[in-house]
């Protein structure tokens, strides 16, 4: 199985006060243990420091990078996904939307993926199916 990793999961399961934290741990063991193949992009990485960082501090960063992050397999943003990620987030012309979610959503359809580990409703939105324990 392959599934697309999104910073509102990664928070969530790092996050024991996150209201999502507890089926966030479930389906991140779940992922763990079924040994599935998981994505997100550089952009995804950029926002999930910057964010621990911000609400956490220094300590979790490091967990993160230390622990999670050699699990996922990272696309790496080009110059044409930048592009057409800009270009989703104009023609969707809709505030809440982010220019990370929009490069997200190209790239999973790129690499052929289906399923999001996340609790951003954005990517049902698009057609995605969420990751949770089976």
């Amino acid at each position: 199985m392959k599934a697309f990793v999104d910073t509102s999961a990664i928070l969530a399961v790092m996050d024991q006060d996150d209201q999502n934290h507890g089926l966030a741990s479930e389906v991140w063991e779940h992922l763990v243990d079924d040994d599935a193949i998981l994505f997100c992009t550089n952009y995804v990485i950029l926002e999930t420091v910057s964010l621990i960082q911000h609400r956490f501090g220094m300590h979790l960063v490091e967990a993160f990078v230390t622990r999670v992050q050699p699990l996922l397999h990272v696309e790496w943003v080009n110059d044409w996904l930048h592009q057409a990620a800009i270009s989703a987030l104009l023609a969707a012309n809709r505030r809440r939307l982010s220019l990370v979610d929009c490069t997200s959503f190209v790239a999973m359809r790129r690499l052929g993926i289906d399923t999001a580990f996340a609790f951003d409703q954005h990517f049902v939105e698009q057609g995605f199916t969420m990751a949770r324990p089976s």
